[in-house]
């Protein structure tokens, strides 16, 4: 176990420190390793290693902290200090209000991708209340975070999610079945629309690559250092796999159908070109909670 020389001198060593001690010295930590959130990081690593809630250290910060749990702390406090992102090292993070189970294999799921979830839904739920006779395809899925979200809003749809990547497939089934909808989505490993050959869907939602090689250097380091390259970069613009399903969606398209993408906030105007030299209609972007553009939707009329 490594005595850190820059904590104060009764957190040194392992004696019986207290929530709010082990609290104190992980913030001067992370202050000292430039991360954006060194608070709110000590507080969710401290209560996975001590498998409590946040909020309990509120109300107890005299809390003990057991010389097991210090170990833990101690050493997820050394792989976030070098980027590593909070949900790597917990192996969990919330989406939908949902419980998701991530690691290296998958992105973490973001709170801006919530829009998409509600555009789809804002989509679907008048023509078909609980989803009833309507089909969705997910292309990309990932942790499986988007196709389980609306699994749980829509019990009557019929769900189908891609991915080519084996190892995402399998924490999406995972998620699947910790979330309760895995007799009710149809995982198909394989490229694009390779493994849906054939099928027609009334809605296409996808989060796909969508960084450019310029920009994926300057990308926040957690993102950049241990999130999956190729779930991120597409191409010198970033726009190669959103140009891709774009110019293959429609035969996959049901008549009105609409096809759902997130976006860079930047690239809307590409977009919006691509869309419309394809023939789609109804083209309309929605913004996040932010501010920025991140969601592209059409309609094949």
């Amino acid at each position: 176990m490594k005595i850190r020389n820059d904590l104060p001198i009764a957190e040194k060593s392992f004696g019986a420190l207290t929530v709010s001690q082990a609290l104190r010295g992980a913030i001067l930590r992370l202050r000292q390793a430039r991360s954006a959130t060194p608070n709110l990081d000590a507080e969710v690593l401290l209560a996975f290693c001590m498998k409590k809630e946040r909020t309990s250290f509120i109300i107890h910060p005299e809390m003990p902290v057991s010389h097991r749990e210090q170990e833990c702390f101690e050493k997820l406090l050394d792989r976030r200090c070098i980027g590593e992102p909070v949900a790597y090292l917990t192996g969990k993070k919330e989406f939908w209000s949902l419980p998701f189970k991530v690691d290296r294999r998958v992105l973490i799921p973001r709170p801006e991708t919530e829009v998409l979830v509600e555009e789809a839904l804002k989509f679907i739920s008048p023509r078909c209340p609980g989803g009833e006779n309507c089909s969705v395809l997910e292309i990309g899925t990932g942790s499986g975070a988007i196709i389980i979200a609306l699994a749980r809003e829509l019990p009557c749809a019929k769900l189908t999610a891609t991915d080519i990547s084996g190892a995402a497939l399998e924490v999406a089934r995972e998620n699947a079945v910790s979330n309760g909808v895995a007799e009710r989505i149809d995982f198909r490993e394989g490229s694009f629309f390779g493994p849906v050959a054939g099928s027609r869907f009334d809605i296409i939602i996808s989060n796909p690559p969508y960084v450019s090689e310029e920009e994926h250097g300057s990308l926040e380091r957690g993102v950049r250092d241990f999130e999956p390259l190729e779930a991120l970069v597409a191409g010198p613009d970033g726009t190669g796999c959103l140009e891709r399903i774009i110019v293959d969606a429609r035969p996959f398209l049901t008549g009105g159908g609409m096809l759902l993408l997130e976006i860079g906030c930047l690239q809307e105007q590409k977009i919006e070109e691509i869309f419309s030299k394809e023939g789609y209609k109804l083209i309309a972007f929605r913004k996040d909670y932010a501010g920025l553009t991140r969601a592209a939707s059409a309609r094949r009329m």
